[in-house]
């Protein structure tokens, strides 16, 4: 697959049909003057509860973006179970897929954001590592014939990730892997050439899995493993937007947009992953997806929360015209 394809650009808002494998997670964020050091215990002003994980947040931003999205994933039978479902069932995403696992507690993310928006997160897998095999490969066989793009991302067990990769390129379908975090085992799903779309410790984490040797450049990294997978890695660089690499080992970058203020980075990542998938998944070529997803990312920090701050498809349009029309100045 190249960057592009011949397929629609990135201009103007579509529906796709998504499916996302990944995890559902209540988000406890503590707002602070700075973030802690370690043995620190540092005092925050606030505490806000939110919706989150990694693929419950990339569902939102691809549902707000315009796609028609459906959820795989497992929750606890507890309130805050009871409060990821409700809040995903609000933005429009399907979830008769997601599992109730007896015996196992909801996800949790322990988050503190400094003033610039930086962060330092730990997670309590919970029920997303009860996340089964037999789950998943249930889930895409109820979906067969219907997604456009499948999203995986890594806080689920390493055989759930395997049967989503594996049973997606199966079906034919078009698959996202977001490396996030890089898990031993992950490494040997690049045969089956999904996207790969790390940060850029991750993408370095996967280089080094790869016994790769040193701590070469960026792009020099990302070629290596489009070597191994034949398909586009997307390397995501947060203020500096992202880098496509196509299966050829050649290198562009998508320069982020600037925001009128950083309040909290989270669910940039998310949100960029979510977008893209999406957009891949309505026909998007892999450059137009990706400078979607990039404008969707830099709306997302403005505001507090993984979620918050995710983009309608209008406010992303909006961006992308104003981008263009710059850059014919």
């Amino acid at each position: 697959m190249s960057l592009s394809d011949g397929a629609q650009s990135a201009g103007s808002a579509m529906s796709g049909r998504l499916l996302v494998v990944g995890a559902l997670n209540v988000d406890m964020v503590v707002a602070a003057d700075r973030l802690p050091g370690p043995g620190e215990t540092v005092v925050g002003t606030s505490l806000q509860r939110h919706g989150g994980g990694k693929g419950g947040n990339s569902a939102v931003a691809a549902a707000r973006s315009g796609a028609d999205v459906r959820y795989v994933g497992a929750v606890g039978p507890d309130e805050f179970g009871v409060a990821a479902l409700t809040e995903l069932r609000a933005e429009g995403v399907d979830v008769d897929d997601v599992v109730i696992k007896e015996g196992s507690t909801t996800g949790a993310a322990l988050i503190v954001v400094d003033p610039s928006g930086e962060n330092q997160i730990a997670v309590a897998a919970g029920a997303n590592a009860a996340v089964s095999a037999r789950d998943v490969r249930a889930a895409i066989d109820r979906a067969s014939g219907w997604p456009g793009c499948v999203l995986v991302s890594t806080e689920i067990s390493v055989t759930a990730i395997a049967t989503a990769v594996e049973a997606a390129t199966a079906q034919g379908w078009l698959c996202v892997l977001n490396p996030a975090p890089v898990v031993p085992g992950i490494q040997e799903l690049l045969e089956f050439a999904p996207i790969i779309t790390p940060n850029q410790g991750e993408l370095r984490d996967l280089y080094r899995l790869l016994g790769e040797p040193g701590d070469p450049p960026v792009e020099t990294m990302a070629a290596a493993v489009a070597s191994r997978t034949g398909a586009p890695v997307v390397v995501t660089l947060g203020a500096d937007g992202v880098l496509l690499c196509g299966a050829d080992g050649l290198s562009t970058r998508i320069p982020a947009g600037s925001a009128r203020r950083v309040v909290d980075t989270t669910g940039a990542g998310d949100t960029f992953n979510g977008v893209f998938a999406a957009s891949l998944a309505a026909g998007t070529d892999v450059a137009g997806a990706a400078r979607r997803g990039v404008a969707a990312a830099g709306l997302s920090v403005e505001s507090a929360g993984a979620r918050t701050g995710m983009p309608s498809a209008a406010a992303i349009d909006a961006v992308l015209v104003t981008v263009e029309s710059n850059a014919g100045t």
